[in-house]
């Protein structure tokens, strides 16, 4: 992925239903060059799929929290492949500094969190973790 893939993730984490030609201003490029990397971004599954989430559904998962994740040596991959099998895991972050990654979490009761985190820190080269619960949202997407 380059500058350009990025940048329109980065949109469309933020809207996912933009329209093409809106999209096509904000980075600078035609529609169909936008179209044509949404399709191979898609097709190589760094897209992979557009979602909608509505109050009911943070109801539904009223409890969540930010794991942070040192990874031991180059596992940082793999781990992030076994965390998108974890339904609770809403979104990954790759980060620099301290943490590897940073990942939300949604379940419905503190237990069920509990229960993920130690999942997680039974993984393979997950080496730390320190987990924030979430309080409040100012601004969604």
């Amino acid at each position: 992925m380059d500058d350009l893939d990025h940048q329109l993730l980065a949109l469309l984490r933020h809207d996912g239903r933009a329209a093409l030609s809106d999209l096509a201003l904000r980075l600078g490029v035609g529609r169909a060059t936008v179209r044509a990397r949404i399709e191979r971004l898609q097709a190589r599954g760094d897209i992979r799929g557009f979602t909608v989430v509505t109050p009911a559904d943070m109801a539904h998962a009223p409890v969540r929290g930010l794991m942070m994740i040192g990874i031991e040596g180059r596992g940082t991959d793999r781990i992030m492949r076994q965390l998108g099998g974890f339904p609770e895991v809403r979104e990954m972050h790759s980060t620099n500094g301290r943490w590897d990654l940073i990942v939300e979490i949604w379940t419905d009761t503190l237990e069920a969190l509990d229960g993920v985190l130690a999942r997680i820190r039974k993984l393979d080269g997950v080496a730390t973790s320190e987990t924030s619960l979430l309080l409040s949202t100012r601004k969604g997407r």
